[in-house]
């Protein structure tokens, strides 16, 4: 088996879809316990602020315990956020999210139970003390989990992961809230009935929020095979005779490293930007909304709403949307474009324009996250992983109270008063303008750091990404491939469909990889001869993306430019699943070495014949040639490679089972195909 080539820095990793990583069984276990745990946590916030208004009686008093269950929260981030995460390098990851799971089920659970014993005053006090234990508690479970990520999911998946995760921390939030509802009206019903709940109206929220701490780490503790290398470090070096650093001296490497590496210097100074940018709408949001926009509440609960929805649609559309773009190049380009559209908001007060550029603040700060924890997950080592997080989430948090915390207080110093030229000037704008302008130069000074093709115009790598390479209405014809592992059936589908075609009046071409023009057929020779077996796999993918070159530009291109219908028997596809998933190469590395051989030509319709390995290799005739002759277990990966690919674009795949018959197989393709073909006058009766 070939080993796997490193990625090149700041590669993207392929994405075969969200379906593709949740068929990972420890992957989809440590979903399910983050899901859990992160409703818990939103439906536990709900709760206990609520519990914290219910225990007091003013409105003053009100706020008050409000704001002290925030920051009884955010507090923990400034004194143990470090040492979390050098914990989690430290110590066994699966027991450390097992035993905070657990101690925040016992916590969340303590809260209604010493309620209900202790006046109002010492419930409250008590609210407060558990709020900054059950933050504390939490800090250590992040870093673990964000870890071992890396760990349970092939590196070219990871931002799949990543977006999954996400998706499910901030998902969560719109679920817990519905549900707490829900509890509430529930609560109230039972109240009329049963004197405990009339006098705890959120208790039964904080008995199903502890359920779900306590069923997160029944599953994790199912994880038992979840790598853990603090804890082999610390064998190995006892084993040895050696003493294990202690907690500070592995806290102080976590912040030598981040000092001296230009990608985690980048990652964190930009993560906060986009943070600040985040955080200076949710913190002035309420009083730019109403004193700015004129809309009030209104106005204000739809900047918040729209906030969290742009994170989500850049989250999870915005890799999608990258391409194959370097992300150590997007990642500050991102907070530039979110920071810009804070500025935007500050100096153009239009409801529909701030709503427009809340969205797209959102949306980059969005990309920005899920691209930053994935090239920490993707290029810091796991030994120093867990510091790497615990140190951006501590930073981030304390950033994040800063800002909330700062700003208004600021735009109230500033206040409201007459500018030159007649213009009005008010603290909120002021503070989101300027926050707005730190957030850009905080994108510029990342993306110095982390550039990874310095010298290298960015705006060449936009231009690549938005230009429309030339297929579908670019040019006059259809382009078609079939695509399959060995004895799938592609020959006989192909003569079949060429028939079909020509008798619906179109000009048909059908050619094949390798080997559809002369200099192909030498190439096609070497690859596929017996005696070439010690070929390596970058030789190989070299070979066959060569003969693609002479093949688009002498065969393809022209006929798809004349109008003809092209079929390729394989085309790029082929690469990505024998040389990606078969030889375990990198496959954005062959998808871009692909990608420039053919000029960016993508078929208008993929068809691919499924058939299981061991079927298809019964199937071909004659003596095997030098990929036939390869193990089972390659050409099962190549299958799985094709069924990746399709995932990820249904929309120009089509995927027919070879093992039905061949009438059968045609029929489905015909179907599909007609649909791609220009209108014409009558049709001809097929026969």
């Amino acid at each position: 088996m070939t080993a796997p080539a490193p990625p090149a820095p700041g590669v993207p990793p392929h994405r075969g879809g969200p379906k593709g990583v949740l068929r990972n069984t420890m992957f989809r276990r440590l979903y399910t316990a983050l899901t859990l745990s992160s409703f818990g946590d939103w439906l536990g916030f709900l709760a206990t602020t609520a519990l914290a208004t219910q225990l007091v009686d003013s409105f003053e008093a009100q706020n008050y315990a409000v704001g002290g269950v925030l920051v009884f929260r955010l507090l923990p981030a400034v004194l143990f956020g470090p040492i979390a995460g050098a914990f989690a390098d430290r110590w066994d990851r699966r027991w450390t999210m097992v035993v905070c799971d657990l101690l925040r089920f016992l916590l969340f659970l303590s809260i209604p139970v010493v309620g209900s014993v202790v006046d109002r005053r010492d419930a409250l006090i008590y609210l407060l003390l558990a709020s900054f234990l059950i933050e504390t508690v939490s800090l250590f479970w992040i870093p673990a989990k964000e870890a071992s990520v890396p760990n349970l999911v092939p590196r070219e998946q990871l931002e799949n992961a990543n977006q999954l995760t996400l998706i499910a921390t901030y998902g969560s939030a719109p679920v817990a809230a519905a549900v707490f509802a829900l509890l509430s009206l529930v609560s109230r019903a039972l109240g009329s009935g049963f004197e405990y709940f009339r006098t705890g109206p959120v208790d039964l929220a904080l008995f199903v929020n502890a359920s779900t701490f306590l069923f997160a780490a029944i599953t994790v503790y199912r994880l038992r095979d979840l790598p853990s290398p603090g804890r082999g470090e610390r064998a190995a070096m006892r084993a040895a005779g050696e003493t294990p650093p202690s907690v500070l001296t592995s806290l102080r490497e976590g912040l030598q490293f981040m000092g001296a590496t230009p990608l985690a210097r980048g990652l964190l100074v930009g993560m906060l930007g986009a943070l600040a940018a985040g955080g200076t709408i949710i913190a002035q949001g309420k009083v730019f909304a109403d004193t700015v926009l004129g809309g009030g509440d209104a106005a204000y609960g739809l900047l918040f709403g729209c906030m969290f929805l742009g994170i989500a649609a850049g989250v999870a559309l915005g890799p999608r949307a990258l391409g194959d773009l370097s992300r150590r190049r997007v990642f500050g380009p991102s907070i530039v474009v979110a920071g810009s559209a804070l500025v935007f908001m500050s100096v153009v007060p239009n409801l529909f324009l701030v709503t427009v550029a809340t969205l797209v603040v959102g949306a980059f700060a969005g990309i920005a996250y899920v691209v930053g924890i994935t090239l920490l997950g993707l290029e810091v080592e796991d030994e120093m992983r867990g510091r790497m997080f615990g140190l951006v989430q501590s930073l981030m948090r304390i950033d994040l109270l800063l800002v909330t915390a700062i700003a208004p207080f600021i735009a109230g110093i500033i206040g409201t008063r007459d500018g030159p030229l007649g213009v009005s000037i008010n603290g909120v704008s002021v503070t989101m303008f300027v926050g707005g302008v730190l957030a850009a130069g905080v994108g510029v000074v990342s993306f110095r750091q982390m550039d990874d093709r310095p010298g290298m115009p960015l705006r060449a790598d936009f231009l690549q990404l938005f230009k429309r390479s030339p297929q579908g209405l670019s040019h006059a014809g259809v382009f078609l491939a079939l695509e399959g592992g060995e004895g799938a059936g592609k020959s006989t589908q192909g003569r079949l469909l060429a028939q079909w075609l020509q008798l619906q009046g179109c000009e048909v071409v059908t050619t094949r990889e390798p080997g559809a023009t002369p200099v192909g057929q030498r190439i096609r020779e070497l690859l596929l001869d017996p005696a070439t077996a010690g070929l390596g796999a970058r030789a190989e993918a070299l070979l066959y993306a060569a003969d693609r070159a002479q093949h688009v530009a002498t065969v393809v291109m022209p006929a798809l430019q004349r109008g003809a219908v092209v079929l390729t028997d394989r085309y790029v596809d082929s690469s990505l699943a024998y040389q990606g998933a078969g030889r375990e190469l990198d496959r954005d590395d062959v998808a871009r070495l692909s990608r420039w051989a053919t000029g960016g030509l993508r078929p208008d319709l993929t068809v691919l014949l499924d058939i299981d390995p061991a079927m298809g290799l019964a199937r071909v005739p004659g003596a095997p040639d030098r990929l036939e002759l390869e193990s089972l277990e390659f050409h099962q990966r190549v299958r799985q490679g094709f069924l990746d690919l399709a995932a990820d674009a249904p929309d120009r795949y089509l995927v027919v089972s070879a093992t039905d018959a061949p009438e059968a197989v045609h029929a489905a393709i015909r179907a599909r195909v007609e649909l791609l073909l220009p209108a014409r006058g009558p049709e001809p009766r097929s026969s």
